[in-house]
């Protein structure tokens, strides 16, 4: 009966992973043809004015070269959402996993629970039933009332403390471990990627990736955004 709630509570939880899944795919596909389009463009850019760069003005190679400037701009932001979305997807499916192996590790500790309180009943009728054969036997040669008095059946047994034989391991514990120990870690916290996250735009940045809680962001800067470390580096120069 156990297992059935269980398992139906985790089909609840997933309904929706498949629809949501595939609306994260199909808006990763759009990206991809957007940024092909978009690198197609700059190519073409590119051409042109290395075809005319000698017969362009001063301030019509600045516009031209504007023009490739912001293409690229365009291109990265796409490239950037891209990697969002991949982000999402990931700590959708780790989160129905980890609500998994939580959900198995109550199961198991609430099975085992069951089977030492059933094993223990089974052990105590037994005793009491070989208890009741003794003392009859033994009360043939003596009065009713001290055969009622010496009755193993008025003396209360101990019953063994069962918390002792439980595993001591609780669900938090399964949510606590890691997905993956060879998952690499970002940020200056050192953890896994998860939640929504934001590259420096220096590529020499040892780090690269940054969670939005940790450098106090809610939203997505526009234009160049560069992390606290890279920003001091800059002040020092």
């Amino acid at each position: 009966m156990a297992t059935a709630i269980y398992l139906e509570h985790y089909l609840d939880s997933i309904e929706n992973l498949p629809c949501e899944l595939q609306r994260n795919f199909t808006l990763m596909r759009d990206l991809d043809n957007r940024t092909e389009e978009k690198k197609a463009e700059i190519d073409k850019l590119a051409e042109e004015y290395i075809l005319n760069v000698k017969n362009l003005a001063s301030e019509q190679r600045v516009d031209h070269l504007q023009k490739i400037q912001n293409a690229y701009s365009k291109c990265k932001e796409f490239s950037d959402d891209k990697v969002q979305l991949a982000m999402q997807t990931y700590e959708m499916v780790d989160k129905h996993i980890r609500r998994l192996d939580a959900d198995l590790a109550r199961f198991e500790n609430e099975l085992k629970e069951k089977l030492e309180v059933s094993g223990y009943e089974s052990a105590e009728g037994r005793n009491v039933k070989k208890a009741e054969t003794r003392e009859k036997r033994g009360s043939r040669g003596r009065a009713k009332k001290g055969s009622d008095e010496d009755s193993p059946k008025k003396k209360k047994m101990k019953s063994p403390d069962l918390s002792d034989a439980l595993l001591p391991m609780q669900p938090s514990d399964v949510l606590d471990m890691p997905v993956d120990p060879n998952e690499p870690t970002y940020c200056l916290c050192h953890q896994v990627s998860y939640g929504e996250m934001i590259g420096c735009d220096n590529p020499d940045c040892p780090i690269e990736w940054f969670h939005f809680a940790c450098v106090d962001l809610t939203t997505k800067p526009k234009g160049k955004w560069f992390c606290p470390r890279c920003t001091q580096d800059r002040k020092k120069k």
